[in-house]
């Protein structure tokens, strides 16, 4: 089986096991997710959501974002980690988005990548999520690890990562793959001790049984 056969299959497995795939952030506008998604980076959408609900509460727009005192935010949102950086750039993406893009979220690649803390994985979740937008595949930690046990792809680097899966995922699928990927990778194959014995794709990943630290069950 080649790398695009396996793609196909791997595809096709996931959709049977994980058919209800999606976001777990919590939000109601694309700049409440936008938000969110900044804030996830390096901690868990669980402990995200426990935060976003004061920090919408009190700036639940752009334009509220923008004027806000850097201390209060971070008082706030500081569970989520790097709470310092993680506030200074939701505030600045904030004060570009009223500024420069009439206080709307941007829906462009090009657009988004410009705010401040947002690379291609922030983008493509907003783009996808918030506006039905396909434009490439959001590569978190779970999507990096999985391409490479899987052998989807050699690369280390996100963008790489991402180019090599664009090219084995048909377009319609940049959206769905990320989450069964994501799904797959929490309840199967986690980072320590992925369950080999338990995964529906044991029989045709290339690391199956050979990752350090493999068990049988889940």
């Amino acid at each position: 089986m080649d790398t695009a056969e396996r793609a196909k299959e791997i595809s096709r497995r996931l959709a049977d096991a994980y058919p209800d795939a999606h976001i777990m952030l919590t939000y109601e506008s694309p700049f409440q997710l936008l938000v969110a998604v900044m804030l996830s980076a390096q901690t868990t959408d669980v402990t995200v959501n426990k935060v976003t609900p004061e920090l919408f509460a009190a700036y639940p727009t752009p334009e509220a974002l923008a004027a806000a005192d850097q201390a209060d935010v971070e008082r706030i949102i500081y569970r989520t980690g790097f709470f310092r950086n993680k506030a200074k750039n939701i505030i600045a993406a904030a004060r570009m988005i009223v500024s420069e893009f009439g206080g709307e979220v941007p829906r462009t690649m090009e657009e988004l990548t410009r705010l401040p803390g947002v690379a291609r994985k922030t983008a493509n979740i907003v783009l996808y999520n918030a506006f039905g937008i396909l434009d490439g595949i959001a590569v978190d930690t779970h999507v990096l690890r999985l391409a490479q046990r899987l052998g989807l792809s050699a690369h280390k680097d996100a963008e790489k990562v991402e180019r090599d899966l664009m090219a084995l995922f048909p377009r319609e699928e940049w959206g769905t793959i990320t989450y069964r990927l994501i799904d797959h990778g929490r309840a199967v194959c986690d980072a320590k001790r992925p369950a080999c014995g338990a995964c529906v794709l044991g029989d045709i990943c290339p690391s199956a049984f050979s990752v350090k630290g493999w068990r049988e069950r889940v």
